[in-house]
């Protein structure tokens, strides 16, 4: 399984709670109709407006190819046109997990 994982700046810090919103209702809600997406998750990480950044987002995905065609989407393109507005990814880090890694019991 490969990791995605951006640094996303707020293009205007008083616009958060309407990023947060759309994380929430939309970006969210458009997972399922990504088929190489295995799991999403946004963390804020400050609310200064000086940080370098606000948030990181974690994206696993069945591979890079398969997430590449997922790019192509209309839904994706969507999901861009919409972020674009409000944001920017400021650095990506991705790598290939090892192992299962470790969840802990339900």
């Amino acid at each position: 399984m490969q990791s995605i994982v951006h640094k996303i700046r707020l293009l205007d810090i008083g616009h958060a709670q309407a990023f947060e919103n759309w994380v929430l209702d939309t970006d969210y809600a458009t997972c399922p109709e990504l088929p190489s997406v295995r799991s999403f998750d946004v963390h804020r990480v400050s609310s200064a407006h000086d940080a370098p950044f606000h948030y990181i987002e974690v994206i696993k995905v069945s591979s890079n190819e398969a997430f590449k065609r997922d790019m192509g989407s209309a839904s994706f393109a969507r999901l861009v046109e919409c972020f674009s507005t409000m944001a920017e990814v400021v650095e990506e880090v991705a790598g290939t997990q090892l192992g299962a890694g470790y969840r802990a019991p339900a």
